[in-house]
């Protein structure tokens, strides 16, 4: 059986710009919390055979996260790239998501990171798998294939549950469910030189162009700023014992304990 999963990922701000949004090389970076999402769908490939297909949607200055994902042994990039999709809020960019995925379609799993590190919405995933009629299972932290399908165990809130699945299916990964291994020399270079990132445009998803973008979007960012947090740090003095009391009434004096 020629098993096919498809990762999403995203390139994710490294801190809040000052002014205009600009995605490039140098202020942005692969979502980690992507990377044990990418990670997960590798090590089903290489236990089934098949094939991994890295989804991103964003500016050309951000194909950058694809050629990571295929230097960590992805098989295939493919970015949504359109300046027609600029603006899109998590509904839009599922919305095109879910279109690229039609396209890519038969796969057997569709991965996401639980939330991006930037926006950290945790949206998308969902949504996407909603617009594509998918079951969907959140936080996973293992996968284990079976002959009706797939066991999913997800861990939430203190609580492991595990789930079957049959395919296709959606799926979030808890971002320590794995480690995610290191790009190899030779996955760098290759990635680089010998792998082509496929681009497609909004004409290539069959979408409206209302459907996308600012257009398509019932929500706005209004404004983005840094948050600077002043903290002092002070010492308590004495031996251990009066150090735990000193503190228990430092907490209850704040409120912070009863």
């Amino acid at each position: 059986m020629n098993h096919h999963f498809i990762v999403c990922i995203k390139a994710v701000l490294l801190q809040a710009p000052k002014g205009k949004v600009i995605r490039t090389s140098e202020t942005c970076d692969l979502n980690p919390l992507d990377r044990p999402a990418i990670e997960m769908a590798l090590q089903l490939r290489d236990r089934l055979g098949g094939t991994v297909t890295a989804l991103s949607m964003g500016p050309e200055t951000c194909s950058f996260v694809l050629s990571d994902a295929m230097a960590m042994g992805v098989d295939r990039g493919v970015l949504l790239s359109d300046p027609l999709l600029a603006g899109s809020d998590t509904l839009a960019t599922s919305t095109a998501l879910a279109a690229a995925v039609r396209r890519l379609a038969p796969f057997d799993l569709l991965f996401f990171g639980t939330r991006s590190s930037d926006s950290d919405t945790g949206q998308v995933g969902p949504q996407t798998a909603v617009l594509l009629d998918l079951p969907l299972v959140t936080a996973a932290i293992t996968i284990e294939n079976t002959e009706k399908g797939f066991k999913i165990t997800r861990r939430s809130d203190g609580f492991q549950e595990t789930y079957m699945t049959t395919t296709p299916a959606a799926l979030t990964v808890h971002p320590t469910s794995v480690q995610p291994r290191d790009p190899s020399l030779w996955g760098i270079g290759s990635s680089y030189d010998l792998h082509d990132i496929e681009r497609w445009r909004l004409k290539d998803l069959d979408l409206p162009a209302e459907s996308v973008g600012e257009a398509g979007s019932p929500t706005r960012v209004l404004s983005l700023k840094r948050v600077y947090r002043e903290r002092n740090c002070e010492f308590i003095e004495g031996e251990p014992e009066e150090q735990t009391e000193a503190l228990i009434k430092r907490l209850i004096k704040l409120g912070l304990i009863g």
